[in-house]
């Protein structure tokens, strides 16, 4: 069985082969076309450069932006907006004459970091990214929960609680709310906020670097986690996304729960990626079990 990944990002598409181990055999990467059919076109002509013997069982799984509604099938929510309303499932199929299996990135990462990641063992985790956006997924028992709605895990359009007197009401959130956590955790909302209070404009490692800026992050961090511990209590949640990648991040989040969590004894465990970019690739591939 050859299981092929695949990354559908919004500037380059990256694709893999990978073992029933886990390894990873072979990579490919190519610029994401700028139109949807070119898009298609790509993809297949990527399957094809990684498995060329259409003899043999090719498992592709695809993470992409947004998500697929459970009814018809059509990407929504993508900040990729070219994709927004496309059958991406069924071109797909159609083009490479088999089942593709498809996946929010953000569930990717987390099936990922839960099969043989930094959630190895674990019966049920919690993936965050914190990037440009903030998303999440959720894995029960070593499988993607995407939930009725195919919205399982995404936690950056609940409201930042336990607001401090300074932050309410909370930024304005492009999905027309005030004070999701996106607009408080994402790269672009730990600029925004910093510029705010200061006037200065500095990347999130800069401000993070700062031990002030650093305690504030990490207390909004914790508190919106602590309202996911207290619904879905997963063993593990893991960091991903390029402020993930802040030190010490993942250790003084762990530290702070406590405070939030109702439960007087908290033992979910925070920990940074292990995969790295390769962990959005690695769950497309995740998405055809070994059995």
């Amino acid at each position: 069985m050859i299981r092929i990944g695949i990354d559908l990002g919004g500037t380059k598409i990256e694709a893999v082969t990978m073992d029933p181990d886990g390894n990873i055999l072979s990579r490919h990467r190519i610029p994401t076309p700028s139109s949807y059919p070119d898009m298609v076109n790509a993809l297949s002509s990527v399957v094809q450069t990684l498995a060329p013997d259409t003899a043999i069982s090719r498992c592709v799984g695809v993470g992409h932006p947004g998500s697929a509604h459970p009814d018809s099938g059509l990407i929504r929510g993508a900040n990729s907006t070219w994709l927004n309303g496309r059958p991406l499932k069924a071109d797909l199929e159609r083009a490479l004459g088999g089942e593709v299996r498809l996946s929010n990135d953000a569930n990717c990462f987390a099936l990922s970091e839960a099969i043989d990641g930094a959630g190895a063992g674990a019966s049920s985790v919690l993936g965050v990214i914190l990037g440009t956006g903030v998303g999440g997924g959720l894995v029960i028992g070593g499988r993607l929960h995407a939930g009725a709605q195919g919205i399982g895990g995404e936690w950056g359009h609940n409201p930042l609680p336990w607001l401090k007197p300074e932050e309410y009401p909370g930024p304005e959130c492009w999905c027309g709310q005030t004070g999701c956590v996106e607009t408080w955790l994402s790269g672009p909302g730990v600029v925004a906020d910093h510029y705010r209070r200061t006037g200065e404009t500095l990347p999130p490692p800069e401000i993070l670097d700062q031990p002030e800026e650093f305690e504030r992050y990490v207390s909004r961090l914790a508190r919106g986690l602590a309202h996911i511990v207290n619904v879905f209590d997963p063993e593990v949640i893991v960091l991903g996304g390029g402020v993930s990648n802040t030190p010490g991040l993942a250790e003084a989040v762990e530290a702070a729960l406590p405070a939030h969590v109702f439960n007087d004894d908290v033992t979910t465990r925070v920990r940074r990626h292990a995969h790295g970019d390769s962990s959005g690739v690695r769950g497309a591939a995740w998405l055809w079990p070994a059995k």
